[in-house]
């Protein structure tokens, strides 16, 4: 269960128009149980079988707009309009949370590696491919500290891959004890705790000191909601990048001082959606990755489908710090 399903369980994302009667659920892995057509071959041309597991892009750009023109498909405007597509009409199957789901021949999918779990893989077509992109957008090099806003799914998969990509120092910050705690064991060399130390300057001055008194090269906001900006923006060291992820609802804002960006020439970058030759690079991140990290762990409390009602109680607790919980996975 992704954070933006919590959000539209809630109701919380019809500012953005409303759904119709739609299946949610897009973070997700499969089984193939049928091919039809000229479908025989993943988006690499490697050969797809009946029973083989795989991954896929949940969404769908439309290839002759201008972004899509310019190579920026995650940008198309048709990409998001291809996530929820309602469920009473052919070909009925278009959510993860089911049986079975339906992918369309353009939508991009790779067979994933016979060694990865279902609970590893969950998260590349969401959560990791995301955050490998949000990395690459912002140009995040060897040796630059990062800091983390939020430890949820999307921040746990983050601390990994500024490791994987030889940041540092990495400094998380969450409320929930369990969460830091896992954060650590996936790359975090500090982590702070906002029920700990609840004064935003406290926590600013804590990463100042982590980082030589220069301030982070990046900050990443993945706690989904406006509030850590203005404290994130000031972490920031001179000539820093501001990468946006998780703040997707609309009309909820923050002050801002534009100042802050102009002299010392930071950044702020949003990011959504992603090249679909990124979640090939998500399962070559999985696959060694796997026996450094344990990756398994962020989604590593599931329910059987018919409990989905509980799931999503479980989940939004995990959303608002309530519990230590990341994600939560469905199994049909």
């Amino acid at each position: 269960i992704c954070g933006s399903d919590v959000h539209l369980w809630r109701g919380e994302m019809e500012r953005m128009g409303k759904l119709p009667p739609t299946v949610l659920g897009h973070e997700a892995t499969g089984v193939v149980v049928r091919i039809g057509p000229g479908a025989d071959v993943d988006s690499a041309g490697a050969p797809l079988h009946e029973g083989d597991r795989i991954v896929w892009a949940y969404y769908v750009p439309c290839g002759h707009c201008p972004v899509c023109l310019r190579g920026q498909p995650n940008a198309c405007l048709l990409s998001l309009a291809t996530v929820h597509r309602p469920c009473e009409q052919p070909p009925h199957f278009v959510g993860g949370f089911g049986e079975y789901y339906l992918i369309r021949a353009e939508q991009a999918r790779f067979r994933a590696p016979a060694e990865l779990s279902d609970a590893e893989l969950a998260g590349a077509n969401c959560a990791l491919s995301q955050v490998l992109f949000g990395f690459q957008r912002v140009g995040l090099r060897l040796g630059e500290s990062v800091v983390i806003q939020g430890a949820g799914g999307l921040g746990l998969y983050a601390t990994a891959v500024a490791r994987e990509l030889g940041a540092s120092p990495i400094v998380a910050i969450d409320a929930s004890a369990a969460r830091l705690a896992l954060a650590r064991q996936l790359g975090a060399d500090l982590t702070i705790s906002l029920a700990e130390m609840p004064d935003p300057r406290a926590r600013t001055s804590e990463v100042m000191r982590a980082t030589a008194g220069w301030g982070a090269d990046v900050v990443v906001e993945v706690a989904g909601v406006p509030d850590p900006y203005p404290e994130g923006i000031r972490m920031l060291a001179r000539g820093g990048r501001y990468l946006a992820l998780g703040s997707i609802v609309p009309g909820r804002t923050f002050a801002a001082d534009p100042s802050l960006f102009i002299g010392p020439n930071r950044s702020l970058f949003g990011v959504s959606l992603y090249p679909p030759a990124t979640l090939q690079q998500a399962l070559a991140f999985l696959v060694p990755g796997r026996d450094r990290y344990p990756l398994s762990r962020i989604a590593e409390r599931t329910f059987a489908l018919p409990d989905i009602d509980a799931a999503f109680a479980a989940a939004a607790r995990g959303a608002s710090g309530e519990d230590g919980w990341t994600r939560i996975g469905i199994r049909p």
